[in-house]
């Protein structure tokens, strides 16, 4: 159950976040915005860590796939994406297609196992709902 109150509290972060972020790119520029959004998680993180982990620092070298420390590149990607969306699109709008998109990768991934994850067989029921989540964007967006 806690897992299901903190999923909600990430979309709710995501979307202020994103609202913010836009806003001080207006004032900044996209690229000082995005460094900025990234430098004062890193400084958070930091700071948690000092507290509250002391995990090894070192053990980020032993981590295999290589290819799966590129999660902070994906980061900034997401930053960059979701200012432009939430510009572009509007907060509201953009939050509805990022969480379809996500939902979308996220299934596909399952299914077919990929970075890891255990693979999902194919539920006719999951595509459904996928299907109404679209069919909700529609709706959303019709005038």
């Amino acid at each position: 159950m806690a897992g299901f109150f903190i999923a909600l509290l990430s979309g709710a972060l995501m979307s202020v976040q994103g609202v913010f972020n836009t806003q001080v790119t207006k004032t900044t520029g996209m690229y000082v915005s995005n460094g900025w959004v990234q430098f004062s998680a890193f400084l958070v993180c930091l700071a948690v860590w000092f507290f509250m982990g002391r995990d090894s620092i070192g053990a980020i070298a032993r981590v295999e796939p290589k290819y799966m420390l590129l999660g902070g590149v994906i980061g900034a990607g997401i930053t960059w994406t979701v200012i432009k969306s939430m510009e572009q699109l509007g907060p509201a709008k953009a939050a509805l297609l990022i969480v379809i998109a996500q939902l979308t990768v996220a299934y596909v991934i399952e299914l077919f196992g990929m970075f890891g994850v255990e693979k999902e067989p194919l539920e006719w029921r999951k595509l459904g709902g996928l299907a109404l989540s679209l069919i909700g964007v529609a709706i959303f967006q019709w005038k």
